[in-house]
C-alpha cells in the first residue's frame, strides 16, 4: 500500500528514535553526575530509601564530630586534674616533712604551711580557670543541681543522669540492711580490772586492718585508762574502744564494712574471775551486745577471737545497689549516684543503721550532654557529671576535735584552719590529703573511662554504621558505570541505526511519484 499523506513508517521512526535519544540522554546524565537516581522519576521509591539514607549518613557523620568533641572536652578536664593531683602529691610530702617536729624549727613549719597555702590556692584557680570554649569544666558548672537533699544523706555525688528537658528525677532510697562495725563488748564485770593478786597483769591484743596493739594492765586499773590506751593507738590498729554500761568496754573498728575486722587475743588472762569475757554484737543490731549466748571467757580467747563488719544494703530506684560501709551506688544508663548515709540508731526515718525506705533528694538538672547517636532522643545521649574540685569541697572526712567529729576539708589545712601544719592535727591532715588524692584518683579513673570506653567505642561503632549506611545509599543511587557505558553504547548505536531507518522511511513516498509517470 502506497500513500504520500500518511507515512506511517516515518512515524514509527521517529518514535523509537525518540525513545532511544531519551535513553541514550539518560546514559549521559548518569555518566556525568554518577547517579543513578537524579530525580523522583529515575526511580521514585528508590529515591525515597536514598534520601533516607543520605540523611542518616549526615546524623552519623556529625555524631562522630560530637564524639570527638567530647574527647576534647574531657581531654581539657583531664590536664587541669592532673595538675591538682601533682599538686596533692607535693602536699601530702610536706605534711609528712612537718610532722618531724624533732628535726624542724618553727620558722620551717611556718614555711611549709606558707607552700600549702600556695597550693591549696593554685588548686582553686586550676579548677576556675579550667575551660573549654568559656564553660567551666572543674568548677562544679557540669554537676548536677539537686533539691529537697534529706537530713539522713551525709553526702553524694551524682556521675550521670539523663534527663529530659524540664525534667527532674527523684533519687530514692530503701534500705535493706544496716551498716555495722566490728567489735565485741569486753566485759570485767566492775568499774576496775579485779585481778587475783597486785602481781596479775591481764594482757591482750587488740588487731584492726591498720595493725596490732598489745596491752597489759594491772589489777585495780579503772576502764577508763584501759579506754584511753586503747584510743591512744587507734590510728595505729583501727580500733577504738568505748564505755559500754559501767562495767564492760566495746571495741570496735573506727569505720564501717566487711572490710573492717576486729579480733582479741588474750594473751594472759591475770586470773581475773570467771563469768567475765567476750559478748559478740548482736547480728541485727552492732550497737548492742549479744548478751542471751555465753560470752567467751578471757582464759578461752588465748586463740583469738574475730569479728566482721558489715555494709549497708540498699535499692536505689530499683536497683540493687553496689555498697562498701555506709555508701551505696549504682552505675546505670540512666543514672548514675553514690551516696553516704548518715548512722542514727535513734531515728525514726532509714539511714545507713535502721532499715526503711528514704527520699535522698531530687536531681533537677545540670549536668554535661553529650549526643553520641545519629537519632536525637534520650536513648542517644550520654550524661556526665563533673563535680567541683576545689579545695573547699576535696578531702572530706571525719575527724575528732575537741571531742566531737567534725567534717573537714582539704581548705582546713589552710593557715587558721583546724588542720594547719604549724599546731593543727597533722595525723587528720594527712587523711585528709589522702582522701582527696583517692576522690581525684576516682575523678580521673571515671573520666578516662568514658574517654576509653564510652567515647571510643562509639567512635569504632559509629564509623562502622556510616561505612555500612553509606555503602547502601551507594547501592541504590549511585551509577553502576559498567552496566551504564554498556547502554550508553546500545543507545548509540539504536540511535544511529533509527536515523538511517527514518531516512529511509521519508524516502519511501517519493516512490509514489513513479506512478504518476
Amino acid at each position: 500500500m502506497s500513500r504520500i499523506n500518511t507515512n506511517v513508517s516515518s512515524l514509527i521512526g521517529q518514535r523509537v528514535l525518540n525513545q532511544n535519544t531519551s535513553s541514550l540522554n539518560q546514559s549521559l546524565e548518569r555518566l556525568s553526575t554518577g547517579l543513578r537516581i537524579n530525580r523522583g522519576k529515575d526511580d521514585p521509591a528508590g529515591l525515597i530509601a536514598s534520601e533516607n539514607l543520605r540523611s542518616e549518613k549526615f546524623a552519623l557523620g556529625q555524631a562522630i564530630k560530637n564524639a570527638e568533641r567530647a574527647d576534647q572536652v574531657v581531654s581539657i578536664a583531664e590536664g587541669g586534674l592532673q595538675e591538682i593531683s601533682n599538686l596533692l602529691t607535693e602536699l601530702q610530702g610536706l605534711i609528712t616533712q612537718t610532722a618531724n617536729t624533732g628535726g624542724i624549727s618553727k620558722e620551717e613549719r611556718e614555711a611549709n604551711q606558707l607552700q600549702i597555702d600556695s597550693i591549696l590556692q593554685t588548686i582553686d584557680r586550676v579548677a576556675s580557670a579550667t575551660s573549654f570554649q568559656s564553660l567551666k569544666l572543674l568548677n562544679g558548672g557540669f554537676d548536677y543541681q539537686t533539691s529537697g537533699v534529706a537530713d539522713e544523706v551525709a553526702s553524694f555525688k551524682v556521675h550521670g543522669a539523663k534527663l529530659n528537658p524540664g525534667d527532674s528525677r527523684d533519687v530514692n532510697v530503701i534500705v535493706t540492711a544496716s551498716a555495722q562495725k566490728a567489735g565485741f563488748v569486753l566485759s570485767f564485770g566492775a568499774t576496775s580490772v579485779d585481778l587475783n593478786s597486785a602481781t596479775d597483769r591481764f594482757v591482750f591484743e587488740l588487731t584492726g586492718t591498720q595493725g596490732a596493739r598489745e596491752f597489759s594492765f594491772a589489777s585495780g586499773t579503772p576502764l577508763t585508762e584501759i579506754i584511753a590506751a586503747i584510743n591512744s593507738f587507734k590510728d595505729v590498729t583501727g580500733v577504738e574502744a568505748s564505755i559500754s554500761g559501767t562495767t564492760a568496754i566495746r571495741v570496735e573498728s573506727t569505720e564501717f564494712g566487711t572490710d573492717e575486722f576486729v579480733s582479741v587475743r588474750v594473751v594472759d588472762d591475770g586470773s581475773i574471775a570467771s563469768g567475765n569475757g567476750i559478748y559478740s554484737l548482736l547480728a541485727n543490731d552492732a550497737s548492742s551486745a549479744d548478751t542471751v549466748a555465753a560470752p567467751t571467757a578471757f582464759s578461752n580467747a588465748s586463740n583469738k577471737v574475730t569479728d566482721r563488719g558489715q555494709d549497708v544494703g540498699a535499692v536505689i530506684n530499683g536497683i540493687v545497689a553496689t555498697t562498701k560501709g555506709k555508701t551505696a551506688r549504682i552505675d546505670t544508663d540512666f543514672l548514675k549516684v553514690e551516696l553516704e548515709l548518715e548512722f542514727d540508731t535513734g531515728s525514726v526515718n532509714a539511714n545507713a543503721a535502721v532499715l526503711g525506705s528514704l527520699s535522698a533528694f531530687t536531681i533537677t538538672g545540670g549536668g554535661a550532654d553529650f549526643q553520641l547517636a545519629s537519632r536525637v532522643d534520650i536513648a542517644g545521649k550520654v550524661s556526665l557529671g563533673v563535680q567541683n574540685v576545689a579545695a573547699r569541697e576535696l578531702g572530706r572526712s571525719t575527724t575528732d576535735v575537741s571531742g566531737n567529729n567534725a567534717t573537714v576539708f582539704l581548705s582546713d589545712l589552710s593557715t587558721g584552719g583546724s588542720l594547719n601544719v604549724v599546731d593543727g592535727d597533722l595525723t587528720a591532715s594527712q587523711k585528709v590529703v589522702g582522701q582527696a588524692i583517692k576522690d581525684l584518683s576516682s575523678l580521673r579513673g571515671r573520666l578516662g573511662a568514658f574517654q576509653k570506653n564510652t567515647i571510643g567505642a562509639t567512635i569504632r561503632s559509629l564509623g562502622i554504621s556510616l561505612e555500612n549506611t553509606t555503602a547502601a545509599e551507594s547501592v541504590i543511587r549511585d551509577t553502576d558505570f559498567a552496566g551504564e557505558t554498556a547502554d550508553l553504547t546500545r543507545a548509540q548505536i539504536l540511535v544511529n541505526s533509527n536515523t538511517n531507518v527514518l531516512s529511509i522511511a521519508n524516502s519511501q513516498p517519493q516512490a509514489v511519484l513513479q506512478l504518476l509517470g
